[in-house]
Formats: C-alpha cells, sequence, structure tokens
C-alpha cells in the first residue's frame, strides 16, 4: 500500500553536503504534506522538516538555513539538499507523509565525521 525508498546517504566531513532522495509510491495522495525524519544513534526518530504539494516548507530550527527541501509530483520524489553539514545531523534519515503513516522505508544513513 506504501512504499518509500530513501537513497543518497553516506560519510562526509563537517561543512560538507550531501542530497537525499526519496520515491514514494503513486497511491500516496499528490495533496498529502510530505516530510523527512531523522533518528540519530541512541536517540528517538524526530521529524526533521516538511513540504506541502504547492512546495511550502517548514523546517526545525537545527537544520534552518542549511537544508533546503524540494518535490517533483510527476515523479513521486522528493528531495533533501542538505549543506553545511554539523556531526550532530550524523542519523538515519527517513521519508514519510507528514503526519507519518505507521510504515517506514529503511531509510539512508548519513555519517558527518572528520
Amino acid at each position: 500500500q506504501v512504499q518509500l525508498v530513501e537513497s543518497g546517504g553516506g560519510l562526509v566531513q563537517p561543512g560538507g553536503s550531501l542530497r537525499l532522495s526519496c520515491a514514494f509510491s503513486g497511491n500516496i495522495f499528490k495533496f498529502n504534506v510530505l516530510g523527512w525524519y531523522r533518528q540519530a544513534p541512541g536517540k528517538e526518530r524526530e521529524y526533521v522538516a516538511r513540504i506541502s504539494y504547492s512546495g511550502i516548507t517548514h523546517y526545525v530550527d537545527s537544520v534552518q538555513g542549511r537544508f533546503t527541501l524540494s518535490r517533483d509530483n510527476a515523479k513521486n520524489m522528493m528531495y533533501l539538499q542538505m549543506n553545511n553539514l554539523k556531526p550532530e545531523d550524523t542519523a538515519h534519515y527517513y521519508c514519510n507523509r507528514n503526519p507519518p503513516f505507521d510504515t517506514w522505508g529503511q531509510g539512508t544513513l548519513v555519517t558527518v565525521s572528520s
């Protein structure tokens, strides 16, 4: 019913950049608000950012100005451009609806370290 595939994670140095991608199934209504979430080692999963069908975005304060959300509704894709990465950004990143469905994808690991 719902399938989410995240990709683009990797190992980067502090100050580096990564672009994450999320492919979502076509049965997710186009007018749904979509979001990114992350779970750092030993911590609970937290909300990071969201984007509406028309492109209106919201970010938590810790990533404001560094992360940029975008979506391509025709391709069922959502992206997260991450700039000036910090060690505290290290986490598994997940995409989902906002508010999220109970089903989660595999996530993609972002590691920020020297």
